[in-house]
């Protein structure tokens, strides 16, 4: 039905940089907001960007400055530039899809670990 692929976690130390995508596949007629997502051990997920199909943005107060969220209509694809990142941005990413209110599909999570 909807399938979401995200690609780009890795290892990378402080202040570097890393970026994020995310595809999704299959069923989708129209999108409302896509978005990314964290995990960090010992704490619940929470919200990192948005972006809705209008192009407006929201951005975590932890990150806003150092990341960008972007997408291409074309591909179905949400991206998440990263830059400046700091060891407490260590979490696993997933990303969200909403094709309307009501209804969220999910990536399996993709890992960004931040460490020397």
């Amino acid at each position: 039905q909807v399938q979401l692929v995200e690609s780009g976690g890795g290892l990378v130390q402080p202040g570097g940089s890393l970026t994020l995508s995310c595809a999704a596949s299959g069923n989708i007629f129209s999108i409302n907001a896509m978005g990314w997502y964290r995990q960090a051990p010992g704490k619940q997920r929470e919200l990192v960007a948005t972006i809705t199909s209008g192009g407006v943005t929201n951005y975590a107060d932890s990150v806003k400055g150092r990341f960008t969220i972007s997408k291409d209509n074309g591909k179905n694809a949400v991206y998440l530039q990263m830059n400046i990142l700091k060891p407490e941005d260590t979490a696993l990413y997933y990303c969200n899809v909403r094709p309307y209110i009501g209804i969220d599909y999910w990536g399996k999570g993709t890992l960004v670990t931040v460490s020397s």
